[in-house]
């Protein structure tokens, strides 16, 4: 559905959803879909009844509140060029018409982004919030599924485009935007945990060819550029976040399923609707040029004092980039507190101005581009416990080609630690506990007979994004542990994520002696239920978790202790 074509529900009208309660003498919300029945009979006294109510937004009153004036996207300087870096393949925003019943409300400002579960979908009208929604065609950046059975990647961009009002005045007014503010969202395969993954704006990467979907439906090709800040992967030379999703891809081996996207206003728009966001700061702090007054201790900031608190840099740390990163993290831990707090649940009022604030600042990819997939998407990250959402800032050094240093590359070692973690989906908050199971359940898998090397008969595919690996690998085998009898089978059909290997239950010895050379994990094992016939060879798909022949497949278990990292559950005071 574009946006053209937004607005209405099941054709309720809004005015339908109010009715006059004969015990209260005031109209109420009904949050049912029973448009046709009588007040009488969609309300009772009943304290179960209650339970299901919500007031008016703005208070009890006899007027039936849909008929009150509707907000226009240009009275607060949001036209359809707004918050969206580029523009390419952008759809155009309609007048919302009315309010729509919602389940979620997940966004972000400069860096937020914020899950409400699903069971705030009692409350919350949605009608006039999927008008609100804006989306890009990416083309095949991202996945159109909204969800997958697997982890799900989620990026989260925060451009610095000065559209909107009092927003003229941060300089730069004429840019595009940046992707400014960058945050790699996974979430588990079991819906347990998440990891945030903060990546510098000032990182040096080379951004690759990048296919755009053009207004007209026709593609057009940005050329790649080497070695260029970050940032630049957004709004510059017609990129848009799909292109972003594909230099996240290049960084980290991870490819993103969708983007989420806000400007400056998203941040003062969500402070102010969920009546602020508590912060403490170690020391006072008064900062001239991004205006930021603050007393040291806690206080609770809002709209422009809130977006002064992200941009700074010179009032934390050694005024760098980076040092904003630790107090934008922070204050998003708090946003997510508050949101998912029983104060907000439980306040209608509170819900509709965070939902109908959100999703006007909010940019998506068509993939999850209406109400309703974004209510599925919120409905399984709103299973992810606070305490097990993970802030860490991708590792970096000074860029050693620099005389005055201005900007950072990934750390060599630890950064592909970390990668590699999220990569095979391990929590950093249940490092231990993952790295224990694992080696269970890898010495269960290695318990029993193994074939000897000679007797190993095993077929090698390519399924991964390494060229030549099935030749490789072979050559490794026959060469390095003796399985003469394997064959390069040359490309899979398709691509694949996890290496696989395929085998008969009367192959499991040369199974177990298979996994034992490569190492690999006990998921790659993939037992049939037929015996295998005469000569007939096992099948070892490689996929993207293959980094090379003789390099074991299970990887790292852990991330240096100099990887500074955060809860999302626990309140930090900025230095």
């Amino acid at each position: 559905m574009d946006a053209q074509s937004r607005g209405r529900a099941d054709d309720i009208d809004p005015a339908d959803q109010w009715v006059l309660n004969p015990h209260t003498g005031n109209y109420e919300l009904r949050l049912d879909q029973s448009a046709g029945e009588s007040p009488a009979a969609a309300r009772t006294a009943t304290a179960e009844d209650s339970g299901r109510r919500a007031e008016s937004p703005d208070g009890p009153r006899r007027e039936v509140p849909a008929q009150r004036s509707r907000r226009s996207a240009q009275k607060d300087g949001r036209g359809p060029e707004a918050s969206a870096a580029g523009g390419a393949g952008r759809r155009k925003r309609k007048a919302p018409k009315a309010r729509r019943k919602k389940a979620l409300m997940w966004t972000g400002g400069v860096t937020a982004f914020v899950v409400v579960a699903a069971g705030v979908g009692a409350y919350v009208l949605y009608e006039r919030l999927n008008g609100n929604i804006s989306t890009i065609d990416i083309g095949d950046a991202g996945n159109n599924d909204v969800l997958s059975d697997g982890p799900m990647n989620i990026l989260i961009i925060g451009t610095d485009k000065r559209t909107g009002k009092g927003n003229e005045g941060y300089g730069d007014k004429g840019s595009e935007g940046h992707a400014d503010t960058n945050i790699l969202f996974h979430v588990s395969e079991d819906r347990t945990n998440a990891t945030a993954l903060s990546i510098p704006r000032d990182l040096m990467t080379d951004i690759p060819d990048c296919e755009t979907v053009q207004p007209d439906g026709s593609t057009k090709t940005i050329p790649g550029t080497p070695r260029v800040r970050f940032n630049v992967s957004l709004g510059q030379e017609g990129r848009n976040p799909g292109c972003t999703m594909q230099t996240v891809e290049a960084i980290t081996g991870i490819k993103p399923d969708h983007f989420m996207m806000v400007d400056f206003n998203a941040v003062k728009e969500l402070t102010t609707a969920v009546g602020g966001v508590k912060v403490c700061m170690a020391k006072p702090i008064n900062d001239p040029k991004s205006h930021l007054e603050l007393p040291q201790g806690e206080s609770t900031v809002a709209g422009e004092d809130a977006l002064a608190l992200l941009r700074t840099r010179h009032s934390f740390g050694n005024e760098s980039d980076l040092d904003r990163i630790k107090v934008q993290q922070q204050f998003l831990g708090s946003m997510i507190r508050e949101m998912k707090s029983s104060d907000t649940l439980t306040n209608p009022t509170k819900l509709f101005k965070l939902a109908d604030a959100a999703t006007n600042a909010l940019t998506v990819d068509q993939g999850i581009g209406s109400a309703k997939k974004l209510m599925t998407l919120a409905q399984e990250i709103g299973k992810v416990d606070t305490k097990n959402i993970t802030f860490v800032t991708l590792p970096v050094i000074d860029n050693p080609a620099e005389t005055v240093k201005a900007t950072v590359v990934p750390h060599p070692t630890q950064a592909e630690q970390l990668f590699a973690m999220m990569r095979s989906d391990t929590s950093l908050t249940e490092v231990k506990q993952k790295e224990k199971a694992a080696k269970s359940k890898q010495a269960a898998l290695l318990k029993g007979p193994k074939a000897a090397p000679a007797d190993v008969r095993v077929d090698v595919l390519n399924g991964g994004e390494i060229a030549g690996a099935a030749g490789a690998t072979v050559t490794w085998l026959q060469n390095q542990q003796g399985v003469l009898k394997s064959t390069n089978k040359a490309n899979a059909p398709e691509k694949i994520k996890k290496t696989t290997l395929e085998y008969a239950p009367n192959q499991a010895d040369q199974a177990r002696a298979l996994a034992e050379m490569m190492g690999l994990p006990a998921a790659a094992m993939k037992q049939g239920t037929a015996d295998a016939e005469g000569l007939e060879a096992m099948v070892l798909t490689l996929g993207a978790d293959f980094k090379g022949a003789g390099i074991p497949i299970t990887g790292p278990a852990k991330i240096s202790d100099d990887v500074e990292r955060a809860s999302a559950d626990k309140a930090v005071c900025s230095k």
